[in-house]
């Protein structure tokens, strides 16, 4: 009975300890879940904060977006908060949901920058598609003086087929490039004295003629709005002018399509 009573207060005294120890671990736990819990924030944090900086490239490539759309001004507005709403109930979200929330979200927010990039390459094409193409009056605070087409010759007399447009201008006028383009020729050419030709890239070439002095080389780049050439009456002329012609796919055609919001006259 002795040893048994040994037994059972050596069991008690065992079992207590393990209570203890097993105390003792919790205790230790329950120090440590307050510097655990605030790691976990931290990094909640890092990924919020990471997600606000593909947000922020977002809304920036998104305003470019619409100003190269010519959107109207308030169509798009991204510093709005998107209106939302629920019904409930509300209940508190478990770190493993918000943090398959955040993976959601983040493989959101890269597939609509992806599909922005493309849009951003898709709308820069068509920007220098655009610029390439005739749109604006070779010189400056002009009007034509003589239309594309059929008309009475003005040197000669009788019929002649006019293939393009000329704009009254003074000797020295700055005359300019219709859209963007490299310089395919400079010299000049039979009747139409000093010329300057643009390659547009896109099957239009221009020719400005009859000028001056010719201000680009052979090769060079140029944009709408860069001066070309002096505005003169060289090759078969009757006066100064700028004598402008579209050349689409190698042939000929009336300007006048291309450069109406331009045009006075």
């Amino acid at each position: 009975m002795a040893g048994g009573l040994a037994l059972l207060v050596a069991g008690g005294v065992a079992g207590s300890a393990i209570s203890g120890q097993h105390y003792q671990q919790q205790l230790a736990q329950a120090r440590l879940a307050p510097g655990q819990a605030q790691r976990e924030v931290n990094a909640l944090a890092a990924r919020v904060g990471e997600l606000q900086a593909q947000a922020n490239r977002l809304n920036a490539l998104g305003e470019r977006l619409t100003r190269m759309g010519g959107l109207k001004d308030g169509e798009f507005d991204f510093d709005r908060p998107v209106g939302v709403g629920g019904a409930g109930p509300v209940h508190d979200m478990p770190k493993a949901e918000l943090g398959q929330s955040l993976d959601l979200l983040s493989r959101q927010l890269r597939s609509s920058g992806d599909q922005l990039t493309v849009l951003d390459t898709l709308l820069t094409d068509r920007k220098l598609t655009l610029a390439a193409v005739p749109s604006r009056a070779p010189v400056l605070d002009s009007y034509v003086t003589s239309g594309f087409g059929d008309r009475a010759d003005p040197i000669a007399g009788g019929g002649e087929f006019h293939k393009g447009i000329d704009f009254s201008a003074n000797t020295g006028d700055p005359v300019l490039a219709v859209a963007d383009g490299v310089v395919s020729f400079v010299g000049e050419r039979s009747g139409y004295g000093n010329v300057v030709e643009i390659d547009h890239g896109n099957g239009y070439v221009t020719r400005y003629a009859h000028n001056s002095r010719l201000e680009r080389h052979q090769g060079e780049l140029v944009r709408a709005g860069d001066e070309i050439a002096k505005a003169g009456s060289t090759g078969r002329s009757t006066g100064a002018h700028v004598h402008l012609e579209v050349w689409q796919d190698g042939r000929v055609v009336n300007p006048r399509p291309f450069l109406q919001g331009a045009l006075r006259g």
